[in-house]
């Protein structure tokens, strides 16, 4: 498990909380494995009711299962949950390609080509754990080149379940065809072809729908089947 300085005026609790958020959404805490409150106060340096707390607040998103007398668990990845987001996602992410390529003036590119060249770079250093922010950060530069930084909050307060699919993708195979993806809806943003922007973005977050059975085959133990 993946651990962090707490952040200055930062509480127990919500150190807890954003530690094991970040280990479940980058599967550093497996799908399906046992949590036990005693082990992660002595890893976090917590007691045990900051832990408690964090654990609940976790399962009220359904990522973690709290089950009595039994223990708790991370949640196995539920493909119902990923499809809600992925939806959102898609409907969200073509209205702001669309007001990107008609917008009356042309909207500036440079952050989101900055960010495919590192991209590229850690492509090239097979850093894939540098990776996964970065393909954060250019959907996040997208709808702020729209003036939409707030939209793009919202729609990442919804993405765990949809993240862990995303992590396993990137864990399983180079995402060279992530970037590609990324360079092509940029291509079409400077066109200002709407329907092409469109078309490419609904490529991009269908991917992982492609990779399913794969996926499914290749990690079982972590899905709802």
């Amino acid at each position: 498990m993946k651990l962090f300085d707490r952040s200055p005026g930062e509480n127990a609790r919500n150190y807890a909380i954003r530690v094991l958020l970040y280990n479940i959404i980058n599967l550093e805490l497996a799908p399906g494995s046992a949590v036990s409150e005693n082990e992660l106060s002595s890893t976090l340096n917590l007691s045990r009711t900051p832990v408690r707390e964090a654990l609940i607040e976790l399962s009220k998103s359904s990522l973690v299962e709290i089950l009595p007398q039994r223990g708790s668990y991370i949640s196995k990845i539920d493909y119902e949950r990923i499809e809600e987001a992925r939806f959102m996602r898609l409907v969200l992410e073509n209205a702001v390609v669309k007001l990107a390529c008609e917008s009356p003036e042309p909207v500036d590119l440079k952050k989101l080509k900055d960010n495919i060249s590192e991209q590229k770079f850690c492509l090239e250093q097979e850093d894939t754990a540098r990776f996964f922010p970065l393909d954060n950060e250019f959907h996040m530069l997208l709808f702020q080149s729209v003036n939409k930084a707030r939209t793009f909050e919202v729609i990442q307060s919804q993405m765990v379940h949809f993240d862990r699919i995303r992590t396993l993708s990137l864990k399983s195979s180079k995402p060279t065809k992530i970037v590609e993806d990324h360079e092509n809806i940029i291509y079409a943003i400077e066109r200002r072809d709407t329907e092409l922007a469109e078309i490419l973005m609904t490529r991009h977050i269908n991917r992982h729908q492609m990779e399913k059975s794969e996926l499914v085959a290749a990690f079982p133990d972590y899905f709802i089947q």
